[in-house]
């Protein structure tokens, strides 16, 4: 509680002296002018300092590690020194005590007698903890020891301290030595000489009781050394890592914000901030451009925005209300807002309401994300779900299908009426175990191997109802990890079989034809997956044709709209100018507009409807002998003044004498097509090459030019029936976008083929090569 106080304190103090430096600037002066000298010579002094730093703990890190290692030094050396001596006085003070116990020893004395003299003659707490006193004869052989070892006693001694060791050889002479026992044991061992009728005694000191504590004092001592030493090192490092983020705090946040307007944008969502008292309403860059709505300061007012919002999706007025009276303080809603265009979005905002202490108002602060494209996804994904579900309930078989986890995806009526299932139990979700408990359960079960082989996630079955029926129920994996299980009533074939056990030639043919259905049926089940894989594919393809049919129909309209809004308009304006002053160069200027926009709306109705017949068939080719020199320079003829206009040159490369067999005027709106294309996306004073020669039985037609270039990933989509790459958005040329696939659908006419080279920002080379000789009076076909 102390240590709260004292942070509310603090943070009051703070505060207080915040308000005082906004409200007067000389006291901030003042502040600066006093903390100006010790931060600027603390900032000289930062080089120093950091240099300095990690040589001093370095020192210190040093110092400690030598003196601590010092002290366990000594340590060590005392210990040692310290069981030396116990053990040299205690081989010393049992000598002398069983040399005065020597006399009463019976002769010979029996071992409990030895025993006892010995523990006479040791003093009280001089064995245990490694230490053991033994009593040897003249012979060397163990006669007692303490504490009690029995497997000892009546050995020899060498066989305990070894044979090789100083005390074998000096006896008590060696004094106290380090020695390793026969049984790996190292110790401190001493060895008294008896005269009387006992040879000696000796006592041996095992090294790991003497060392226990100072290892575990040396254990403590390097761990305090290690957590000293990281401690310092992650101070130090702190400190460095401090300073770099300090210089690195300012670019962080520039790109932090950078990065956050243009998540914003990729991600079509935008950040709000609503001031629910004031009516006022931040919105990040990103909502404006969704919306196509001209952006005033980042701000929108409350009844701006209430018009773009549908009415039917959310109130608005009735929200902020029961927000400023703290009814809500999250919202989590989707709706629609109106773009500038008039199209709706949907939106899901999702946003909390948040109090700003310095000013007491509520504010609402969330995302708000463009969620049009999911709701359409959903849309087509309910249709196509409702279709599947349709096939699924009118075949003949009972249908199931369970998701990896054994919950239950969807079944027909035909599976529950087998099965005779309640509705509750057929619900989607509902776990395998739920189901199979109030399900009919099966009188006979009889799996069924596979003839084909064992297939990983699939069996095959027979099963026999309370009801006498017979179904034969297949199951298969499907790719999701889930199952999908068709069951086939067979009654009338188990009947069957029943009735032809009375003859065996009979009962192998019916086994046989068994086989035979039972083979048909696994197919039938391989198609109905088959069928569903299929069916979802088609859809796929299907939306896929929708959406290419979509966008060229809004380009058409796009491209109708402008010449048509043209002509109305000039003609409007000189049906005014009849009755008003109207000179004829207005009259002749609009005019030719009104010329040149039913032009371009002529061009561009040709080119549907060529494409139209060429789709339906209707196209045949007239073919004739073309001289190819001819027909490029006729086309080349028609976008000459255009040339010249945009001071593009249009250069030709033509081998002489080249002809072939092919309809002119279709040969003609080719090359036409295609360097019209050239010359649209060629930039002023650039190039188009036209080059064509004969190669073996063909005629190969390039026509290069330098202009913008085609993204690689789009060349592929190019010349396919109703497919552009820009839409009526992101377009900067008019037209219909058939050209190239027109051209690509007449070449195919001749017999020929047509590709694509192209390199972004270098230009493109369109190139088709034609059979000098094609057949006569072809059918159209699609390209």
């Amino acid at each position: 509680m102390a240590w709260a106080g004292t942070a509310q304190t603090s943070s009051r103090i703070r505060a207080w002296l915040a308000s005082l430096i906004r409200r007067d600037s000389r006291i901030g002066g003042h502040v600066r002018l006093l903390a100006g000298p010790a931060y600027f010579q603390l900032v000289r002094l930062e080089p120093i300092l950091k240099r300095s730093i990690p040589v001093l703990i370095v020192f210190f890190i040093t110092y400690i590690a030598v003196s601590r290692a010092l002290g366990l030094f000594e340590d060590y050396r005392a210990r040692d020194a310290s069981a030396r001596d116990q053990t040299s006085l205690l081989v010393t003070a049992v000598a002398a005590n069983l040399a005065n116990l020597d006399a009463n020893l019976p002769t010979p004395a029996a071992s409990v007698d030895l025993r006892a003299a010995l523990a006479s003659a040791v003093p009280s707490i001089s064995y245990g903890e490694d230490r053991y006193i033994i009593l040897a004869d003249k012979a060397g052989v163990i006669r007692a020891t303490l504490p009690t070892k029995a497997h000892w006693e009546g050995r020899p001694l060498v066989d305990i301290i070894g044979t090789a060791q100083p005390l074998t050889v000096f006896g008590s002479r060696a004094g106290v030595v380090e020695l390793r026992l026969t049984n790996g044991m190292p110790a401190y061992g001493a060895l008294g000489q008896l005269s009387g009728k006992l040879g000696s005694v000796a006592v041996i000191q095992g090294t790991e009781a003497v060392f226990v504590a100072w290892r575990a004092s040396f254990g403590n001592s390097v761990l305090m050394f290690t957590f000293t030493a990281l401690i310092l090192l992650v101070l130090t490092y702190a400190y460095f890592a401090q300073i770099e983020r300090a210089s690195e705090a300012d670019q962080l946040h520039q790109d932090m914000t950078s990065r956050a307007e243009t998540a914003f944008k990729r991600g079509r969502c935008g950040l709000w901030d609503w001031d629910l008292a004031r009516g006022k309403i931040f919105w990040a860059s990103s909502m404006f451009e969704m919306l196509g709505v001209e952006e005033k300061n980042g701000l929108i007012g409350f009844g701006d925005m209430e018009a773009l919002v549908h009415p039917d999706d959310i109130n608005l007025g009735a929200l902020a209300e029961q927000m400023l009276v703290g009814q809500i303080d999250t919202v989590d809603q989707t709706f629609r807002m109106r773009r500038a265009d008039g199209q709706w979005l949907w939106f899901r905002i999702r946003a909390e309401v948040v109090e700003r202490s310095e000013s007491g108002i509520r504010h609402l602060i969330g995302i708000a994300s463009d969620i049009s494209e999911q709701r359409h996804a959903a849309e087509r994904n309910a249709t196509a779900d409702i279709r599947l579900r349709d096939a699924i309930e009118t075949i003949s078989e009972a249908f199931v299908l369970w998701d990896e986890d054994n919950h239950l995806v969807m079944c027909n009526t035909k599976y529950q009426q087998l099965h005779n299932l309640p509705d509750p139990a057929v619900r989607s979700g509902t776990p395998y175990a739920e189901v199979m408990r109030a399900a009919r359960q099966p009188v006979v079960h009889t799996p069924i191997p596979s003839e084909g082989g064992d297939v990983a996630g699939a069996r095959t079955y027979e099963a026999q109802i309370e009801d006498g029926r017979w179904l034969q129920i297949n199951e298969r994996r499907t790719k999701d990890g889930g199952f999908v299980s068709v069951g086939t009533d067979i009654t009338q074939l188990k009947r069957h079989e029943e009735r032809l056990t009375e003859s065996e030639r009979r009962l192998m043919g019916t086994v046989m034809d068994l086989r035979q259905s039972r083979q048909a049926l696994e197919r039938q089940t391989q198609q109905l997956v088959e069928m569903a894989e299929k069916y979802a594919g088609e859809k796929a393809r299907a939306e896929e044709a929708n959406q290419i049919k979509s966008d060229f129909l809004a380009n058409i309209s796009h491209e109708l709209r402008t010449p048509l809004n043209a002509i109305i308009g000039f003609s409007e304006i000189m049906t005014r100018g009849v009755t008003t002053s109207f000179g004829p160069e207005k009259f002749a200027e609009y005019a030719r507009d009104i010329h040149a926009s039913g032009a371009f709306l002529l061009n561009v109705i040709n080119d549907v409807l060529d494409m139209s017949r060429i789709e339906a068939g209707a196209l045949t080719l007239e073919t004739e002998v073309v001289d190819l020199a001819a027909i490029v320079t006729e086309a080349t003829r028609v976008f000459s003044p255009a040339a010249e206009e945009k001071q593009i040159l249009i250069a030709t490369e033509i081998a002489s004498g080249v002809t072939l067999t092919a309809d002119r005027r279709a040969l003609k709106q080719i090359l036409l097509n295609l360097i019209s294309n050239s010359m649209k996306f060629t930039e002023p004073c650039g190039k188009v090459t036209i080059r064509a020669r004969s190669v073996g039985e063909a005629v190969t037609v390039s026509i290069e030019d330098t202009g913008i270039g085609i993204p690689k990933d789009q060349i592929k989509r190019l010349g396919q029936p109703f497919m552009q790459v820009a839409n009526q958005f992101t377009k900067t040329h008019k037209g219909s976008g058939l050209g190239l696939t027109i051209a690509r659908s007449l070449v195919d006419l001749h017999g020929g083929a047509m590709k694509i080279w192209s390199t972004v920002g270098i230009g493109t080379i369109v190139s088709i090569r034609l059979p000098r000789v094609s057949g006569k009076d072809l059918p159209a076909r699609v390209a």
